[in-house]
């Protein structure tokens, strides 16, 4: 019987072992992370706005939604920071740190710490008002996590600007980089496949007509087609037959070498439409945010 070389480790290549230590571990350069941090933070804040103008009315001492109400709905499970704020200014004082975290992950000060708490404060909010919550919120929840896993300051940020400024070496590529961008190709597909399951659910994606019933939507007013629709059948069936597509096709292209960048660069653009289609644009912006490290990758 042969003796294994105890100093070999590295798995045979082409390999399914090398595969996945390739996808998850191989180092990666980090600057795609930059893009991902900066409109991350960006939307971020735009969310938070949303909630600012009725912060109290939701969440206040006599708010809309107590938390026996919070309790209610979660079965009893929901954690958040925010359930600890018994009045107007401790709830303001949490919010207010959400808001200087997301700035702070925006322009990368402090970063990986800024990600934490940012990530650990949008949970508290989307955990005090669950039912409040969209689709855009869950996905800047994942985004926020994603970017705590890997060095989203080391490029493009004050944190770098810094660390210049003191004479330190640029960045190498990292493992916890590449670790970071395979987590967001991961969620985007799950949540992109998650999306086809519950449209081809109904018989409208179907048939053709669940475009017509999204342009009708009191929401879906950000565009209204209702009016092309109704003059052309043929026109609302290619619209809705064509989002179903563009999501499966999507989906499996991020995962080939041959298409990854491609079907990146066409998400770019169109998750942005779908969410305008839907009602939903800043979920669309959303769903663009993790086409970025796949779209300006020029391998």
């Amino acid at each position: 019987m042969t003796q294994t070389d105890p100093n070999q480790i590295d798995p045979p290549a082409n390999s399914a072992a090398a595969t996945w230590l390739t996808f998850w571990f191989r180092p990666a350069d980090a600057r795609p992370l930059a893009w991902v941090r900066i409109l991350t933070g960006s939307l971020g804040l735009a969310l938070a706005a949303s909630y600012a103008a009725d912060l109290e009315r939701w969440f206040g001492p006599e708010g809309m939604i107590p938390p026996a109400t919070v309790a209610a709905w979660s079965g009893g499970g929901s954690r958040s920071l925010f359930l600890m704020a018994t009045s107007p200014a401790g709830l303001w004082t949490l919010f207010g740190l959400l808001g200087l975290a997301l700035l702070a992950v925006t322009v990368g000060l402090f970063t990986r710490p800024a990600c934490l708490a940012a990530a650990v404060l949008w949970a508290s909010l989307l955990n005090r008002g669950p039912m409040l919550a969209g689709p855009a919120d869950d996905c800047l929840a994942v985004l926020l996590w994603c970017l705590v896993v890997g060095p989203a300051g080391d490029s493009w940020s004050l944190d770098r600007l810094l660390r210049d400024r003191r004479g330190q070496p640029p960045p190498a590529a990292s493992p916890w980089a590449r670790l970071s961008l395979g987590l967001l190709q991961v969620h985007a597909t799950a949540i992109t496949v998650a999306v086809v399951l519950a449209q081809l659910k109904g018989d409208t994606w179907w048939d053709g007509t669940a475009a017509w019933f999204l342009a009708a939507r009191p929401d879906s007013q950000l565009i209204d087609l209702t009016g092309l629709y109704r003059r052309s059948e043929y026109l609302t069936n290619l619209v809705s037959h064509a989002i179903v597509v563009f999501e499966i096709v999507f989906a499996g292209g991020l995962w080939f070498t041959a298409s990854r960048r491609h079907v990146a660069r066409a998400g770019l653009v169109a998750w942005p439409l779908v969410g305008m289609l839907a009602g939903e644009p800043l979920w669309g912006l959303a769903m663009a945010i993790f086409c970025v490290p796949a779209a300006v990758d020029e391998r």
